[in-house]
């Protein structure tokens, strides 16, 4: 028994020492090439928006366009510059040209839109400028007198006892009978035939021709015409409202609606109706971003420099809601027949 024990031993001591050794563990030696990288990519700017305004433009309006692009710029995450002059060279510098709103006068929009053909422009009231390509007009065609005057004989009417309101106008005015024609649909608008409850028994609006070769300082003479035919409210279409005028009529106690803002506060100015360029801008506003040139937008009227005295709140709202229905062509300018 003792013999096999150390037979086993024995056996077991040999085999430990014939044994190979153990198998090492092989890792991979890292190569010298770099593993390539990607590096950082440049972010192209903001699409911008120019804004042409002339470097005479009164503050108060030049503020409010500067207020009102801008708004419109950051809420679609553009950037926004102001210029008084453009220039194709400057178009030039810039790669993500969004879109140029211009105001009078012309900067050379034609040759503009052309050196930067994926931009939109837009003329805000610039005479002469057509809609083509990327080239929009926002009241280009000026003034609507006939609507203006639509609004001057309806307001004149609402507020005039009697309804006698009539209207100064150069003879050779190429607008003077669409002012008249005007004027006659808007006061019918209002109050129908509009018969005076009292004398004289005229038939209003009347309206007064001025002689071409007539001095400024003589224009008095024919306000009194309408004076002496008991009219009490007068409108003044653009080119009537002189100076000379202006500080005359309140001494005969008149009313008067125009179409320019008086150059201060005189008595006896009712309103002044002239297109509202910066509603009619942002209304615009979408298409012009989106791309849609070559368009024509109109510009509302407003109401300014109101006397709220003599146009009461209340007068204006009605009055706000026929010139919207006018402007949608829900009205007719062709006056009814007296």
């Amino acid at each position: 028994m003792r013999i096999k024990l150390v037979i086993l031993i024995f056996a077991i001591l040999l085999s430990s020492c014939t044994a190979g050794p153990a198998t090492p563990t092989v890792t991979a030696a890292p190569t010298d090439t770099p593993q390539p990288t990607v590096g950082p990519t440049s972010t192209p700017p903001a699409p911008l928006v120019i804004l042409v305004l002339p470097d005479d433009m009164d503050q108060q309006h030049a503020k409010a366009y500067q207020s009102a692009v801008y708004d419109l710029s950051e809420a679609q995450g553009f950037r926004f510059q102001v210029l008084n002059k453009l220039s194709t060279a400057d178009l030039a510098l810039e790669p993500n040209l969004k879109a140029v709103i211009a105001l009078p006068p012309d900067p050379g929009l034609a040759e503009l839109a052309a050196a930067a053909p994926t931009a939109q422009f837009l003329a805000i009231n610039i005479p002469g400028v057509k809609a083509a390509g990327n080239i929009s007009v926002l009241g280009g065609d000026g003034l609507p007198v006939d609507k203006v005057a639509f609004m001057a004989a309806y307001i004149g009417a609402m507020l005039t006892q009697d309804y006698h309101t009539g209207v100064l106008l150069k003879k050779s005015s190429p607008d003077a009978d669409k002012i008249i024609a005007a004027m006659n649909a808007g006061q019918s608008y209002y109050c129908g035939l509009c018969n005076p409850y009292a004398g004289p028994f005229n038939s209003y609006p009347i309206a007064q021709a001025i002689p071409d070769d007539a001095k400024p300082e003589q224009y008095s003479a024919y306000a009194d015409i309408l004076i002496h035919n008991k009219v009490d409210t007068i409108f003044l279409p653009p080119g009537m409202e002189t100076p000379e005028l202006l500080q005359y009529l309140p001494t005969v106690g008149a009313l008067m609606i125009g179409t320019e803002t008086p150059a201060k506060n005189i008595g006896g100015w009712v309103v002044t109706l002239q297109p509202d360029y910066l509603a009619a801008l942002k209304s615009a506003w979408p298409d012009l971003i989106a791309g849609k040139g070559g368009q024509n937008f109109p510009a509302p009227i407003s109401f300014t420099d109101v006397n709220s005295e003599l146009f009461p709140a209340g007068k204006q709202q009605l009055a706000q809601k026929t010139m919207a229905d006018l402007f949608a062509g829900l009205i007719s300018i062709t006056p009814a027949p007296k």
